[in-house]
């Protein structure tokens, strides 16, 4: 039923200067899971993130999330809906504490101008949820700490706080174990499968061992098209999905 699918893309293509990026994309997300979009380098990845939270217009193709029509729509508008993407949206301040960053993320919820002429025990208010929130993503012990001196897989669950500040209803995760030590990765696959527990999540993820452990569905682009669906057993099996990424991978 078209009730399970949260979000959703019909014929979605964005065209720069005569090279197709994202060509007839339709993408459905099921309510509730967790959905990875995969391939290889310049498949079209990003550019239907893009697309997707409305920092690029598409060409032509249509987008609805929960049903409703949101190809027209500004980024914010898109984000106050409950489609947020993490680390684009996200108000990570580098030389301010995790705790000022949740609190501020929390504010940016609120609406108005942040509080900032406000006395300071409205924001006191918010350190009960914001602390909450930094230890969702295990950053308890951190909270004091300023966010450029965090680590990087630490950094990233900051940013996910902060994400989570805004309370989605479905995140848009961009690669969210990049360049993390087999540590972080740990960290943050766990995290994000917490997170996912009560919210659908959609990541373009390259670590093919993070997509096989936490995706339900996984969605394979190759030259901006969609090249095979289905979960991780059947995608890695199709030839095609072989020749034009997992072979190039695993080689």
């Amino acid at each position: 039923m078209a009730d399970d699918f949260i979000l959703e893309t019909r014929d979605l293509t964005m065209q720069f200067k005569g090279f197709v990026a994202v060509s007839g994309v339709n993408l459905r997300v099921r309510r509730g899971c967790i959905h990875a979009l995969i391939g290889p380098n310049g498949a079209g990845k990003t550019t239907c993130f893009n697309l997707l939270t409305r920092f690029l217009v598409p060409t032509r193709g249509q987008i609805l999330y929960n049903g409703r029509e949101i190809t027209g729509m500004g980024p914010a508008s898109i984000a106050r809906m409950g489609l947020v993407r993490s680390f684009q949206i996200s108000a990570v301040f580098p030389h301010l504490s995790v705790l000022e960053n949740v609190r501020i993320a929390l504010q940016r919820k609120r609406g108005g101008s942040f509080d900032f002429w406000r006395p300071e025990r409205v924001l006191d208010e918010l350190n009960d949820r914001a602390r909450q929130l930094i230890d969702a993503v295990g950053l308890s012990e951190f909270e004091g700490a300023i966010a450029v001196e965090l680590s990087y897989g630490r950094k990233r669950a900051l940013e996910i706080a902060t994400t989570l500040a805004l309370d989605p209803e479905m995140m848009l995760l961009d690669e969210p174990t990049a360049g993390m030590t087999h540590e972080d990765v740990e960290r943050i696959a766990a995290l994000v499968k917490r997170v996912a527990a009560n919210r659908t999540v959609l990541m373009v993820e390259h670590n093919l061992s993070v997509v096989q452990n936490l995706s339900d569905q996984i969605t394979v682009l190759a030259r901006g098209e969609v090249l095979a669906e289905g979960d991780y057993a059947s995608v890695s099996k199709h030839p095609q999905v072989i020749a034009a990424y997992l072979g190039t991978v695993h080689a």
